[in-house]
């Protein structure tokens, strides 16, 4: 007996009710009955509708603080094994690398890890021990300067 040689048992499967197909039981309204919301094609309002009415959820008091802060996409220090010592590692090397995922996310370094080489980093964002462990192999951390660091 070989995969193509399986069928199912006599009478294991139905066929599906095609409805609306002549007469037979389920033909004219094809089993919605006459006129109204549900008997048009389309028909329903979705779980939560109650009849026009504002939903349940709407008049329901909001409580709490969603803000949801900046998504980093996140690399960690052991990530970076995958350049040559002494690169320069920026957002695009980092794409190639498939490290960073969503182009549309800063990118933040991570001290997960430890780092052999000298690396030039251009992240958005680093952790204190991650810049520490960079600089500490003989690299250096290039951040973005905010405009209160202009300023000030």
């Amino acid at each position: 007996m070989k995969l193509n040689d399986l069928k199912p048992s006599n009478g294991s499967r139905r066929e599906r009710k095609r409805v609306g197909r002549g007469p037979g039981g389920t033909d004219k309204t094809a089993g919605r009955g006459h006129k109204g919301q549900k008997s048009r094609s389309g028909a329903g309002k979705g779980q939560f509708f109650e009849g026009g009415r504002s939903t349940l959820i709407s008049r329901l008091p909001k409580r709490g603080f969603n803000h949801v802060g900046t998504i980093f996409e996140v690399v960690n220090l052991s990530q970076l094994e995958l350049f040559e010592a002494g690169a320069t590692v920026d957002r695009a090397a980092l794409e190639a690398a498939g490290l960073v995922r969503r182009a549309d996310r800063p990118v933040k370094l991570l001290a997960r890890g430890t780092v052999s080489g000298a690396y030039t980093l251009h992240v958005d964002a680093a952790s204190s021990a991650a810049v520490q462990a960079i600089e500490a192999a003989g690299g250096s951390v290039v951040l973005p300067t905010t405009s209160a660091e202009q300023e000030g």
